[in-house]
Order: C-alpha cells, then structure tokens, then sequence
C-alpha cells in the first residue's frame, strides 16, 4: 500500500501525464511502499524513466519545484552517480501496485535495492539494510553472491566495496 502523502501524489500526477510513464524506483519509498518501513521519505528516488523522452514532462509534473510537490511536501528525484545497480536488475524488477492508470512504478528487488546503496555506503543506507535483511530473512551470502557475479567486474574501486561488504555490511544481516 502507497503510504500517505505518495498516495495523493501519485494520483494527481498520473491525471496530469499526458502518456505511459514507467518509473524503476529506489531508497525510503520503495522500502516504505513495499516492505513497510516506518521511516518517512520526502522524495521518490528513481534510477530510470520509460520512455526516456518522458522524463521532461514527468519531472516538470512532479520534481521539488513542481506545484505538485509544494501541495503535498513531496518529490520525484532522478538519482545519478550515487546508485550502482547489479547488471540483470532489469530482469527482476519487481510491480509497485498503485491505482494510478497511466503511471506505473517498478522497484529494485530486495537484493538488488541492497547492492544499489553499496557505492553511497551511507549511514541511513546501512539502516535500511538491516531493516530490509531482518524484515525479509536475507543472508550475507546471497548479497556477497550477487555482489561477486553481476558487480565486482565492473564497479569502480572493487577492493573498497568487497571490504565494504566483508567488514561493515556482513553485520547488518541476521546471523544464520
């Protein structure tokens, strides 16, 4: 369930879109939306918008100075640099359920929506991890695993981020 205010939000911003949008979502709203986490999130992190000749409409619509966003305290935010997803992502997007028509909104799934906070490493980032561990009974494993497979080729500074992960993160997940 779409927690307040997104709910109004969303479906005031889907009457005002003049076509099919697709939004991949990430950060407090998605952890709210679909695993219910109490904290409040002001902004609706997304990583990309489908089409891309969308986004300009969408973000006039919906960004922090959109009328939208003064009427309801919240915003769409495109996140650039500071989110690294795994490579398949793509492949296990998972359906946020609105009553929204013409705005459809899609999620990390749980591992993926984990991994994607390793670059930021931030300490609200390492509280949502552990929520989303212990609410869901992931394992280190399973994230180390898809970590190794779809990120460690690729992502800058990989020494860093497996000493993240061994060191720092392993500790957030509940103990086998």
């Amino acid at each position: 369930m779409i927690p307040p205010p997104w709910h109004d939000f969303l479906n005031e911003l889907d009457l005002l879109l003049s076509r099919e949008v697709e939004l991949v979502c990430v950060g407090g709203f998605v952890l709210a939306a679909l695993h219910g986490n109490p904290r409040v999130t002001g902004d609706l992190d997304f990583l990309e918008i489908r089409p891309t000749d969308a986004s300009d409409e969408l973000l006039r619509l919906g960004d922090l100075d959109s009328r939208l966003a003064q009427k309801h305290k919240v915003y769409l935010q495109r996140l650039t640099g500071i989110v690294d997803p795994p490579d398949a992502y793509e492949d296990r997007l998972v359906s946020i359920e609105t009553e929204t028509e013409k705005l459809k909104l899609f999620a990390l799934e749980p591992i993926d929506l984990i991994l994607a906070k390793l670059s930021r490493n931030s300490p609200k980032d390492r509280e949502d991890i552990r929520y989303l561990a212990h609410r869901l009974g992931l394992g280190f494993g399973q994230v180390k695993a898809r970590y190794e497979a779809e990120m460690k080729d690729w992502i800058p500074n990989p020494d860093k981020h497996a000493t993240t992960l061994d060191l720092v993160w392993k500790d957030l997940f509940p103990v086998p």
